[in-house]
């Protein structure tokens, strides 16, 4: 009989209940659940809803029961740096803003005010990017203090979910480090930075690995869902779930986690905390069994998806990509330039780029694709020099994992543009990586290495 295990994947439009099992030696994944998100304006603010992710989480899990298909276990990974703050009666405090909205900005110069960009990149090793829960926790401090006052807890967003399922309040590693507050050395907390910084440090809560079982589902949980299981965190940072499923062992293994975001890097043993990682604006984010995500932070297939909703939002993202591959418009944007991050409208904001730069200027959904696929690519061929340059490795492949791995038309530019080979899948990494790290709590697998192979063994990998 196969033991089912349930990856809940949170992205920033959508989110999946993913059923895992491992069945004639290959693992096999069942969707059970589907439902969207997104930020919404609340007086002005963008804020994620998360009594209704919440509701969404215990409807899929309830699918779980209708199809007779019960979980060991139960994992939630979503994206990074957001947070609620909690009361003593664990009632939400103010609201959960989502990391687009614009309270952070002006912030980095107050947290600079009291330790230098250079210094904090040091303690820490994490990029600098205005969202960063650092610089949002500056934002509360500055425009709502009695926020702080009152709260008893800080969570971060998977880390609230856990804590709804299992009444258990943990922070997991990964989730945790791209608040830009974790020692990379200990992997717990620098509290003497958030001291400096004049954040409360009882809201902190205990630092976790990922593969960590924090209970069972609570009474009312259980009553809900017609059953019970283990909660068992996997990597709370759906990159680093990603990077769990990426299908080889290979000692040296650069690889893209593709989706709203492109994150590109490497594993690492340990932080690169130096003035020329900061220099490339690298990130030291934590992973599986305390490994580091070293990666940089690429805008990704948000430009696609923005610039396709606005004009077909009924087109498949195959047949976009099929259609963009036929143009020959040779213009490209900076994929890092801050006016791409949360414009009203990303079609005027990449025309407007194209003009300002003296580049023909696409005037059609494929040639603004075309565009964005091209930007990517060069982009990434960018970062590989970079990232070759500080570790000192040439790397002969690179491995997209994630949903932009199904973009053939950006695996074959990403190829061109970087001149190696490219691997590309699974799609579901992320999901694959959560339930990796359930099966492995479990004991279905040995070892990380183990996983990876039966990960290669079980899903198409194809090259470019």
């Amino acid at each position: 009989m196969s033991r089912y295990f349930l990856a809940i994947d949170i992205g920033a439009s959508s989110g999946r209940h993913i059923l895992g099992s491992v069945e004639n030696g290959k693992i096999v994944l069942e969707e059970v659940y589907r439902f969207w998100n997104g930020m919404d304006h609340v007086d002005g603010t963008l804020c994620w809803d998360v009594d209704r992710l919440f509701n969404e989480i215990i409807a899929g899990m309830k699918k779980c029961k209708e199809i007779g298909k019960i979980p060991v276990s139960v994992g939630i990974d979503t994206w990074g740096v957001d947070f609620v703050l909690l009361d003593k009666e664990d009632n939400i405090v103010g609201q959960t803003v989502g990391y687009r909205d614009h309270r952070t900005e002006g912030m980095d110069e107050e947290v600079y005010k009291i330790i230098s960009e250079d210094d904090l990149y040091a303690r820490t090793g994490i990029q600098k990017a205005i969202y960063n829960t650092i610089y949002q926790l500056m934002a509360v401090k500055k425009t709502h203090p009695e926020y702080l006052e009152k709260a008893d807890a800080m969570l971060m967003i998977p880390d609230y979910f856990h804590f709804k399922l299992s009444g258990k309040k943990v922070q997991e590693y990964s989730e945790a480090t791209t608040s830009q507050l974790i020692n990379p050395v200990t992997k717990d907390w620098d509290y003497e930075l958030i001291d400096m910084l004049g954040f409360p440090r009882g809201i902190f809560q205990k630092v976790l690995m990922p593969g960590t079982t924090i209970g069972n589902l609570t009474d009312e949980v259980r009553e809900l869902v017609g059953y019970d299981c283990k909660v068992v965190l996997p990597p709370t940072h759906d990159t680093a779930s990603a990077v769990m499923a990426i299908p080889t062992n290979a000692e040296d293994t650069c690889y893209i986690s593709s989706g709203t975001w492109s994150l590109m890097g490497v594993e690492m043993a340990e932080a690169n905390c130096s003035p020329k990682s900061e220099e490339a604006n690298f990130t030291n984010e934590g992973g599986y069994g305390g490994k580091i995500t070293y990666l940089a932070n690429i805008m990704g297939l948000w430009m696609i998806q923005s610039v396709r909703n606005q004009l077909a939002p009924d087109m498949s993202y195959g047949d976009l990509c099929e259609q963009a591959s036929h143009e020959t418009i040779q213009a490209v944007v900076d994929c890092q330039d801050s006016s791409f991050l949360s414009p009203d409208d990303m079609v005027e904001a990449v025309k407007d780029y194209c003009r300002k730069t003296n580049q023909e200027v696409p005037e059609t959904l494929p040639a603004l694709a075309s565009v964005i696929y091209n930007s990517l690519a060069k982009c990434y061929a960018e970062k590989l020099e970079e990232i070759q340059k500080i570790t000192g490795v040439k790397y002969d492949k690179i491995n997209i994992i994630g949903g932009g791995s199904n973009a053939a038309y950006l695996n074959e530019l990403t190829a061109k543009y970087t001149g190696v080979g490219v691997h590309a899948g699974p799609g579901e990494a992320t999901a694959i990586g959560n339930i990796l790290s359930q099966m492995l709590e479990d004991g279905t697998f040995a070892d990380l290495k183990e996983a990876r192979n039966c990960v290669a063994d079980s899903f198409e990998i194809k090259i470019y």
